[in-house]
């Protein structure tokens, strides 16, 4: 489904997913980096769009990084420390590709105003994602006006009210708010409280550079 024109006039606000949206993933790379650490049950904890166990609970909050390595290391080989789990873990992130950061510098240049609504965990947050985005000699603060992030909010997508906070948050007029997801899940749980959505996909007029550009060329 190609998008809406006169809603995309309509746009004052973006609120952008990290993984999948403007961060590439593999899940298959963390699942086989974890199994050689001796976690075999990290490919049914592990998803695309959503963790279970311990992994869900990181990302609600209900657990903080030390709590998580101290429930995995008993499980990993003798000589495994946090670190391993760290880095077996953000085998999951691959890459910000530098032409979707200059794409975030031009929408706000544009006069958008840009948020970030994500469902992620402090190991990958505090370290993988600040790194990433630091690479242009920024910060992620300078590509957005708002953050808001699951493990600091307890609530996890596509629990309808962590798109509210958002919302409330930042005092967005959702009928002029755009969410960019790669979850259908997510995109529907944001237009239950009257935001607008599109599903970031490799379908043709649903891939992060072709809404991008749509936004740009309004």
């Amino acid at each position: 489904m190609r998008f809406n024109v006169f809603l995309m006039d309509k746009i004052k606000n973006i609120i952008f997913d990290l993984g999948g949206v403007v961060i590439d993933l593999d899940r298959n790379m963390a699942v086989k980096a974890l199994e050689n650490l001796g976690l075999n049950d990290a490919d049914s904890l592990l998803g695309e769009y959503e963790q279970k166990g311990p992994f869900l609970r990181l990302e609600k909050g209900e657990l903080s990084s030390s709590e998580l390595y101290d429930l995995l290391l008993p499980k990993c080989k003798p000589d495994t420390n946090c670190t391993h789990i760290r880095d077996a873990f953000e085998e999951f992130l691959r890459d910000i590709p530098e032409e979707r950061l200059i794409t975030l510098e031009n929408l706000r240049k544009k006069g958008f105003r840009l948020f970030v609504l994500s469902n992620t965990n402090p190991i990958m947050f505090n370290h993988w994602i600040e790194n990433e985005f630091r690479k242009k000699g920024k910060t992620i603060n300078d590509y957005f006006d708002g953050i808001v992030v699951s493990f600091q909010e307890k609530m996890c997508k596509p629990e309808p009210s962590l798109f509210q906070k958002v919302v409330d948050r930042y005092d967005l007029n959702p009928e002029e708010t755009l969410m960019l997801d790669d979850s259908e899940k997510n995109i529907r749980a944001a237009q239950s409280i009257g935001l607008q959505g599109i599903h970031i996909s490799d379908q043709p007029g649903h891939t992060f550079n072709e809404v991008t550009e749509s936004l740009l060329n309004q």
